[in-house]
C-alpha cells in the first residue's frame, strides 16, 4: 500500500509539494490542511484530493494518514510537529526545521520511533552532490582545512510585490537570509562530509538590508539580509560563511571544500550544464580538471525530500537530513545571532 500522506500548508511551497508528489510512486497526498477553506477547497478540486481541513488536529487524527508533510511558517511548525508525533504521525518539515536550537531539541524528545525529516535536504537529493558525497569519501581530498562559502545576490529591479512577509521576520522566521539559505548552505556543505563537522567557536555579524533597498523587503521586515561568519571546528577545520540579498555588489556565489590532497569547487542550485571541479595537488602544481557534469532540474530538488522522505519510513531507516543534523545546524545559527548581537567570540556547545 502506498505510503498515505497529508499536507499542512497550502501556500507557494505547499503546491510545489503536491505537484510534485503527483510523481511519486510508493506515495499520495490523500489530505490537505488550510485555515482558508476557500484554498482548501479549490485545491482538492485541482489535486483530487478528498479529505479536506482547516483544522490540522483533525488531520493528524485521521488514522488513514502515515505521514505529514508541514510547509507553513517556522514559528507554526513546531506545534504542530509535536501534535502530529502525539498521533503517531511521520514528520516531513519544511526548512529552517524550527525557530531555534531548544524547538529542535524538543521535537527530538517526541519523535520517538517516529521518521522525521527535514527539506533542507533539498540540494543533496540532485545527481551531483551524490558524486561530490562519494568523491570525498574515497579520500581525494586528504585532511579537509576549509569549508567555504560565499554566495550573495546583487539586487535587481524592485520587486512588483513584496516577498512573502515571513521571510525576514524574527518573529515568523526565527530570522532572515540565514535562516532562508544558510540552511540549504550547510545542509549541503555538511551533508557532503557526512555531517563530520563539528562548529565549535564563531564569530559573526549580519546587516539589515541596505537603505537604498529598504523598500525591497515586506513591509514589517527586521531580520538580517546579510550575515558574514567565521567558525572554528574540531579536527582543525574552518567554515568562512557568507550569505546576502539585495545586495550592493555583484552576485557571486561559490561552494567550496579544501583539503591538503586538493579541492572542490561547487555549485549548490540545479542548473543545465552544471559542472563540479576538482583542483588537485600534484608535485608539479595544482591541475584543475571536471570531475562531474550534467543537467539538472528545479523538479528533482523540490521532488527529492518528500521521495527521501517516503523512502525512509518504507524501509525504515533515517531520512537524508535528520532531526539530529539540524540541530547541529540550528546549533550554529543560535550561535551566529548571539556572536552577531554581542560582538564576542561565541563557544558552541
Amino acid at each position: 500500500m502506498p505510503v498515505r500522506l497529508g499536507l499542512v500548508g497550502l501556500g507557494v511551497i505547499g503546491q510545489i509539494h503536491l505537484k510534485m508528489g503527483a510523481g511519486l510512486p510508493d506515495a499520495a497526498f490523500t489530505a490537505i490542511c488550510d485555515v482558508r477553506d476557500e484554498v482548501v477547497q479549490d485545491t482538492a478540486r485541482q489535486f483530487n484530493i478528498a479529505k479536506t481541513y482547516t483544522d490540522a488536529n483533525a488531520l493528524f487524527a485521521n488514522a488513514d494518514i502515515d505521514g505529514v508533510v508541514l510547509a507553513l511558517p517556522a514559528n507554526l511548525r513546531t506545534d504542530l510537529a509535536l501534535r502530529a508525533f502525539a498521533n503517531g504521525k511521520h514528520v516531513l518539515t519544511e526548512k529552517p526545521v524550527a525557530m531555534n536550537a531548544g524547538e529542535v531539541r524538543g521535537l527530538i524528545a517526541a519523535r520517538g520511533s517516529l521518521i522525521a525529516g527535514c527539506c533542507s535536504s533539498r540540494y543533496r537529493s540532485l545527481p551531483s552532490a551524490q558524486f561530490v558525497t562519494d568523491f570525498i569519501r574515497q579520500g581525494h581530498l586528504g585532511q579537509i582545512r576549509v569549508v567555504r562559502c560565499r554566495a550573495v545576490t546583487a539586487a535587481g529591479a524592485p520587486p512588483t510585490k513584496p516577498p512573502p512577509v515571513w521571510r525576514l521576520r524574527k518573529d515568523l522566521n526565527g530570522g532572515g537570509i540565514l535562516m532562508n539559505w544558510g540552511c540549504y548552505d550547510l545542509d549541503y556543505l555538511f551533508g557532503v562530509l557526512d555531517w563530520q563537522v563539528k562548529p565549535q567557536r564563531v564569530m559573526a555579524q549580519t546587516w539589515p538590508v541596505a537603505p537604498v533597498y529598504q523598500h525591497y523587503p515586506a513591509p514589517g521586515s527586521d531580520a538580517e539580509t546579510h550575515v558574514a561568519a567565521l567558525v572554528h571546528c574540531d579536527n582543525g577545520i574552518a567554515l568562512s560563511y557568507e550569505r546576502g540579498e539585495f545586495m550592493t555588489t555583484q552576485t557571486d556565489e561559490a561552494w567550496q571544500i579544501i583539503g591538503n590532497k586538493g579541492s572542490l569547487r561547487l555549485w549548490l542550485k540545479d542548473k543545465a550544464g552544471k559542472q563540479i571541479y576538482f583542483d588537485r595537488a600534484t608535485e608539479t602544481g595544482t591541475i584543475s580538471e571536471i570531475i562531474w557534469q550534467g543537467d539538472e532540474t528545479s523538479e528533482q530538488q523540490h521532488r527529492g525530500p518528500a521521495e527521501d522522505f517516503v523512502d525512509a519510513i518504507c524501509q525504515g531507516r533515517q531520512p537524508r537530513t535528520t532531526l539530529e543534523n539540524a540541530l547541529l545546524m540550528q546549533t550554529l545559527f543560535d550561535a551566529i545571532y548571539r556572536a552577531a548581537d554581542t560582538g564576542v567570540c561565541v563557544a558552541i556547545s
